[in-house]
């Protein structure tokens, strides 16, 4: 069964850059699947094009069995600074129109999930980065999302933050049974967290490997450092370096 499928899908901007070409891969309902390739490879284009922020110039962008709500996480928290956390999280259903009891409960519910019980009323500016980009998480998590998106939402983090929110992140894929597509340029971070694992060579950007991981790797804290990851990114970089899609 295929949740998600881009089938030789291209797109160039308007500047003349192609970005991508002849782009094919699918995801299937409660996969977690990272996007790994150099910077400017087209990864966050893909991601865009997934939730329809973008338009391919060809090929075909399709939901098989429907297309599901989407929640999407930026590489910035993109935060109303005027804003506390809760109407931030709130945001989704804002724009919904949902009733504001309902809509209220549901974001300091997303909130509490994401470690942020108690900040309902922080301002951005008094929150730390990670901090932040858990806000942003809780705002992607509150329309209660079949299929997340996540764009580099980690890269600005130091490490210690960077892998807790994936810690996070993978209790809230088991929680939820969510899809999720994961765009990031860390080796390491794709090996831990990802069922599969979609590397990208140089632009355009295309899909040059695809690597199933090891479903029963102990995606715990402890196993980050475990054989099996290691020998994950053994072979995710060897397919990067045979691509030329050094990172």
């Amino acid at each position: 069964m295929t949740l998600l499928s881009l089938s030789a899908v291209a797109k160039r901007f308007s500047n003349g850059t192609q970005a991508l070409r002849d782009l094919s891969f699918t995801v299937a309902p409660g996969e977690f699947v990272s996007l790994l390739g150099p910077s400017g490879c087209g990864k966050s284009t893909a991601l865009r094009l997934a939730a329809n922020l973008l338009a391919p110039d060809s090929g075909a962008i399709t939901f098989p069995t429907g297309k599901p709500e989407i929640g999407f996480v930026f590489q910035e928290p993109t935060l109303m600074p005027w804003a506390d956390a809760l109407a931030n999280a709130r945001l989704p259903l804002d724009l919904q129109n949902a009733p504001r009891g309902q809509a209220t409960d549901r974001a300091a519910s997303a909130l509490a999930r994401v470690g942020l019980a108690g900040f309902e009323r922080a301002l951005p500016r008094e929150l730390s980065g990670g901090m932040r980009m858990r806000v942003s998480l809780a705002r992607a998590l509150v329309a209660r999302p079949k299929l997340l998106l996540l764009d580099e939402p980690f890269a600005a983090l130091d490490e210690i933050t960077r892998a807790q929110l994936g810690d996070d992140l993978l209790r809230l894929w088991r929680e939820d049974g969510l899809t999720i597509l994961f765009v990031t340029h860390s080796v390491s971070e794709s090996a831990f967290l990802s069922q599969r694992v979609l590397v990208m060579t140089p632009r355009p950007g295309t899909i040059t490997a695809d690597i199933a991981l090891d479903t029963d790797l102990a995606r715990t804290r402890d196993g980050r450092l475990s054989p099996a990851t290691i020998e994950a990114q053994r072979a995710i970089s060897a397919a990067l370096n045979g691509a030329g899609a050094l990172v």
